[in-house]
């Protein structure tokens, strides 16, 4: 009897079979719940987005991956909105974000999350949204990523993105842009490496008009005041190709030349030190094509190109400075004689190099040291903050 009755179910269809129909429900209300989830999470992140203070948002397909606790947004943009016209402005593209659990931060025993931008752009529009206000767009921005991602993010990253800055006020028309933007941030939230005073990296890559510019930055996140440790690099721009700007803000425009800027920036307990060098060589601002331009025009020009040409390097073809910052957040200290002292030295001593110098770091900021004084602060008595010397303010007292 049992033998009949085992050959009978195992001649059952497969369908038919017990085990079979409870999997096949159990698949059956996963994927109804799935389906049920897009359309909620989708419905939410849009009502999130269409209710923003100023700016007005929508998505238009989210993909949610259960086995690696992960949703993607598909084609989202965010527009600048005029509470006035109700006019909207473009400024915030990306093909696809990528909102997931870290899971190497995970087997370290913190549930934490990673951030994946691609095809993203950024667009800064002038008098629509203005670069005082990127502090304030960057806190909505952020507060809206805090919306859709209830994790702490510790790694972040951005491909194959652009940002970009429009004046259509301006005559003529500006339109630049930094494209093939790419961004890696790790550690954000000190998962390893908790007792270095520098825990987190960004790096940071993107080409300008035939140049190229890099970013490498060390720092602490968590820290009470910005403590970090930057370097930057902009080589090889063609100037040329950035005419409208240079008409638009500038009153002239150039045959040829080539752009670089260098920089370190190290700061902690609110206090930072730093420089920045830009140069420019084989710069050529008046040429054929200015000759229909104004005649104040061709003035301006003129002066600018006579101007370049006095303080140009002429062995290397080179104009530049460096320009030493320092100083707490509240009273930054640019160094005006010094730069004009390195414009000087540029052109008539010794070149400036084209590169980083590798000589701030975090324990610069604290290194009160004076450097030893140029020739003008040596004449005009001020010491390197600008301020008179104390004997200066002695003679001045007696004299009074």
């Amino acid at each position: 009897m049992n033998n009949k009755s085992t050959k009978v179910s195992q001649h059952k269809p497969f369908f038919k079979r017990r085990k079979v129909r409870i999997w096949l429900i159990i698949v059956g209300i996963l994927v109804i719940i799935r389906l049920f989830l897009l359309y909620f999470v989708l419905q939410y992140c849009n009502k999130v987005l269409a209710n923003m203070d100023g700016y007005y948002g929508e998505i238009k397909d989210i993909d949610i991956s259960l086995y690696r606790g992960a949703y993607e947004i598909n084609d989202i943009y965010i527009d600048k909105k005029d509470s006035a016209t109700g006019k909207q402005t473009p400024f915030f593209r990306a093909k696809n974000i990528d909102l997931s659990v870290e899971w190497s931060a995970l087997f370290k025993g913190a549930l934490v999350g990673e951030l994946v931008f691609n095809q993203a752009a950024l667009n800064f529009t002038k008098d629509k949204t203005e670069i005082s206000d990127v502090k304030k767009d960057t806190n909505d921005f952020r507060k809206l990523l805090q919306d859709f991602m209830p994790l702490k993010i510790n790694r972040f990253e951005v491909k194959n993105s652009t940002l970009q800055y429009l004046d259509h006020g301006s005559n003529p028309k500006v339109d630049i842009a930094l494209s093939n933007l790419y961004i890696l941030a790790l550690n954000l939230k000190n998962v390893v490496d908790s007792n270095s005073i520098l825990p987190a990296t960004v790096q940071a890559s993107g080409d300008a008009y035939e140049g190229h510019v890099k970013l490498n930055l060390r720092l602490n996140p968590l820290a009470e005041n910005a403590t970090f440790d930057l370097d930057a690099e902009i080589e090889n721009v063609n100037l040329a190709l950035l005419n409208d700007f240079l008409k638009a803000y500038g009153g002239f425009d150039v045959s040829r030349g080539n752009f670089g800027l260098f920089s370190e920036l190290a700061a902690k307990d609110g206090k930072f030190k730093g420089y920045v060098k830009p140069l420019i060589k084989d710069l050529k601002v008046v040429g054929p094509e200015d000759r229909k331009d104004a005649f104040f025009s061709k003035i301006w020009e003129g002066v600018v190109s006579v101007v370049g040409e006095v303080f140009e390097n002429q062995k290397k073809d080179q104009l530049a400075t460096r320009i030493p910052l320092s100083g707490s957040f509240n009273n930054p200290r640019p160094n005006i004689l010094e730069a004009i002292w390195q414009v000087l030295q540029n052109a008539f001593i010794q070149a400036l190099m084209p590169s980083v110098d590798h000589e701030i770091n975090i324990n610069s900021v604290s290194d009160d040291k004076e450097g030893k004084r140029n020739i003008f602060q040596k004449i005009f008595g001020g010491n390197k903050d600008g301020k008179k010397d104390k004997k200066d303010k002695k003679k001045s007292k007696k004299d009074k």
